[in-house]
């Protein structure tokens, strides 16, 4: 018997549709216009994390680990809304709906991988101030390029492993029944949910996502904080303190930028509407990578000096290409 059924197993056929249809913002009036915004979101998002590299890339003062992990963020920020938002567009605003088995586990892998970054590069970011402030006269020393490259290497491999391991396991659901996913995108969620078969290996890989790639990192920067505020405390004299912390106000609202509206999206979702919950998720996945290199640039003083030095030789080699 037991026999049997191993040889059932093996030959169990898993049912695979041609295509998907993807469904969101549904019965939303004049959601063009939001689509619109999202081009424009995404055009600023686009100058901005461009911006941000080319500075880092040719000042050769800004080699720093810390600079590295910022760098990695704006990459990781324009390589999210390229994969995410022309697409969106093109589904929504063109009416291309349709899109098949293989590119919809492929857009998933993409954008997963690049979305699980977006959050472990603010842990990379937090151990960077975490060091800086606990051990200041030995940072140079702890966080060394090596160190943060180490650190950005690993969590790029576990967001790919994790991701793959995601997307394979959907290889194993039968669509026997709907292929209408209820999403702005290939999600997994939305996606394993039209399964006809058994999805709990599904269930299982989206809550440990869940919790290694949003849970886990929100404890540890906020517990970084903590001990941050503990070793200010024991800073004698009140303007030293202010100095060591506007050092970590940049990535307190990268933080906030990222994990604020996740986190309403999420405690809210049995009492927001399907579309309502959409719209909320979409834009947290547009707006931080638009607002995170204007955070960076006004808010870490050598990034700032570094683009105006850069803008001024500009202007200046115009002006003498224009006088000759």
């Amino acid at each position: 018997m037991d026999s049997f059924n191993a040889a059932l197993k093996d030959n169990i056929t898993f049912v695979r549709p041609a295509y998907f249809i993807i469904s969101g913002f549904v019965g939303i009036p004049n959601i063009k216009y939001y689509f619109v915004f999202l081009f424009f979101v995404y055009s600023l998002s686009f100058i901005g994390n461009v911006t941000v590299m080319t500075v880092l890339m040719l000042d050769h003062t800004l080699r720093s680990p810390k600079h590295i992990a910022v760098f990695n963020l704006a990459l990781t920020d324009l390589l999210s809304s390229s994969a995410l938002v022309p697409k969106v567009i093109d589904t929504f605003l063109f009416n291309h709906h349709f899109i098949s088995y293989n590119n919809c586990l492929t857009y998933m892998f993409f954008c997963f991988v690049l979305i699980s970054m977006q959050s472990l590069n603010l842990v990379a970011l937090s151990i960077d101030r975490l060091m800086a402030i606990l051990y200041p006269l030995h940072y140079q020393v702890k966080v060394t390029h090596r160190f943060m490259l180490s650190v950005i290497a690993f969590f790029w491999l576990f967001s790919v492993t994790e991701t793959l391991t995601g997307v394979s396991l959907i290889t194993r659901v039968s669509f026997c029944s709907s292929v209408v996913i209820k999403s702005y995108y290939c999600d997994h969620g939305p996606v394993y949910q039209l399964g006809c078969n058994d999805v709990t290996p599904n269930i299982a890989i989206g809550l440990l996502a869940t919790t290694f790639i949003l849970w886990m990192p929100l404890i540890f920067i906020l517990f970084s904080y903590c001990c941050i505020i503990h070793a200010l405390s024991k800073i004698s004299t009140v303007q030293q303190r202010v100095k060591a912390f506007k050092t970590c106000t940049g990535h307190i609202s990268l933080v906030a930028l990222f994990y604020l509206p996740v986190l309403f999206v999420y405690l809210l979702r049995s009492k927001i509407s399907i579309n309502a919950r959409i719209i909320g998720l979409s834009l947290s996945s547009v707006i931080p990578p638009t607002l995170n290199p204007i955070i960076y640039v006004f808010q870490t003083q050598e990034i700032k000096e570094s683009l105006k030095k850069l803008l001024k030789v500009r202007e200046n080699e115009v002006s003498f290409n224009v006088q000759k």
